[in-house]
């Protein structure tokens, strides 16, 4: 059964209801952003089990929360930003995240867009999800979230040196994955 969006009156209608904890109401809000949430802690985990948790956690966390919505802006965006935080939160707590020593600051490079004009949003997401822990995490926070690399070292408790050295890295692991992409494309083409 698919639900369709409610307007943003019924919308406004469910949200008050889920800040009186009416388990209805907070049902009928799962159903309308879990798959869109999903896809959120997807791009923060690439197991499928552990971002369902992220998921769960989420959502547990947007009811305990819902109460200081203030309908002041876009309803989806604040779950999304609740669930990433989640998400971070989760990823911090685990050992090893990152795989590199501070001190590996290099400068940007900049990478093939092209490739990724290509992709659809599947793909995308596949590509971030094969990426390691720590670089996975920043990309998302810094190229998705928008978070500074300031803003990614204080929450994470890493140095911005750190933060810009896992975003490099990440950019040239998707690099190279999306050139591999390219030539199994024009492999496939030249068949």
């Amino acid at each position: 059964m698919t639900i369709n969006m409610p307007e943003e009156k019924r919308l406004t209608e469910i949200i008050e209801l889920c800040k009186e904890n009416d388990r209805k109401a907070q049902r009928t809000l799962y159903d309308l952003f879990s798959k869109k949430m999903f896809v959120v802690c997807l791009r923060y985990s690439s197991d499928y089990s552990d971002a369902e948790d992220m998921l769960q956690e989420g959502f547990i966390k947007i009811f305990k929360k819902i109460d200081k919505y203030n309908h002041s802006g876009s309803f989806p965006a604040w779950m999304s930003r609740l669930i990433s935080n989640n998400c971070i939160d989760i990823i911090r707590k685990k050992p090893n995240l990152y795989a590199i020593t501070e001190g590996h600051e290099n400068t940007l490079e900049t990478y093939n867009t092209n490739a990724i004009d290509k992709l659809i949003g599947e793909d995308i997401v596949n590509l971030i999800q094969s990426l390691p822990t720590g670089y996975r995490t920043i990309f998302n926070m810094y190229v998705v979230e928008g978070y500074s690399h300031k803003e990614i070292a204080e929450k994470l408790d890493i140095s911005a040196g750190t933060s810009k050295s896992q975003l490099n890295r990440a950019r040239k692991v998707l690099q190279k994955k999306l050139e591999e992409i390219k030539v199994y494309e024009s492999l496939k083409i030249s068949k």
